[in-house]
C-alpha cells in the first residue's frame, strides 16, 4: 500500500459525510464487492448514504478509485456523474451493467476495464492491502457536460473546476492466495 492520497493535490473542498451499510470507513470489502474474477466476488456496487453537502450543490458524482493498483496511475472501479442534488443515497447493486436504480439523468462512465459499471476489487496476490477511495463529490452544476464514454480521469479533471465538497470513505482489500 502506498501513501498516495488521490486528493492531496486537488483544490480544497468542504467536507461532508458519506456512510455505507456495505462497508465501514477503513474496513475490508465484503466478498460481493470483489471482482467476479476472484473467488466469491460479484462486482456489486456498495450502498452509500451522504449528508451535509455544501449549500449550492446542484449535482453529485460518485467514484471508487484504487491508488495502490500496480499501474502507475491507479485503477478506477466506478464513476457516476450528474446525480441529481435531491439524491442522498444509492442502494447496493446500482452499478450493474444497466445502471439500474441510478437516478434519472445520471451517467455511468466506463471504468478502467472500459466497462460502464462497477467492477470489484482484485488486488494482485501478495501485493499487499489496497485502498479503495469511495467518494461523493458535491458539484456546482447540474450537468458536467461530459460524454457517457468519457474516462474517469476526464471526469476527475472536470470535477476539479466544479467541486464544492467531498465526502470519502476508504475500503480495503488484500488477496492472500
Amino acid at each position: 500500500m502506498s501513501a498516495n492520497n488521490p486528493f492531496a493535490r486537488l483544490p480544497e473542498a468542504a467536507a461532508f459525510t458519506v456512510t455505507s451499510s456495505t462497508v465501514s470507513d477503513g474496513g475490508a470489502w465484503p466478498p460481493a464487492q470483489w471482482s467476479s474474477g476472484t473467488p466469491g466476488g460479484k462486482d456489486v456496487s456498495p450502498q452509500l448514504n451522504w449528508s451535509g453537502a455544501p449549500a449550492g450543490t446542484k449535482s453529485y458524482a460518485v467514484t471508487v478509485y484504487d491508488p495502490d493498483a500496480p499501474t502507475g496511475s491507479g485503477f478506477w472501479h466506478w464513476a457516476v456523474a450528474n446525480i441529481p442534488a435531491t439524491t442522498t443515497a444509492l442502494p447496493e447493486g446500482v452499478g450493474d451493467d444497466l445502471g439500474s436504480g441510478l437516478p434519472v439523468g445520471s451517467i455511468q462512465l466506463p471504468n478502467d476495464a472500459r466497462l460502464p459499471r462497477y467492477i470489484g476489487a482484485a488486488p494482485p496476490v501478495g501485493h499487499g492491502k489496497h485502498r479503495y477511495f469511495v467518494t461523493v463529490h458535491a458539484l456546482d452544476v447540474e450537468d458536467l457536460g461530459i460524454a457517457a464514454d468519457s474516462t474517469p480521469a476526464l471526469l476527475g479533471f472536470t470535477i476539479a473546476g466544479h467541486i464544492l465538497g467531498r465526502a470519502t470513505l476508504v475500503a480495503t482489500a488484500e488477496a492472500m492466495q
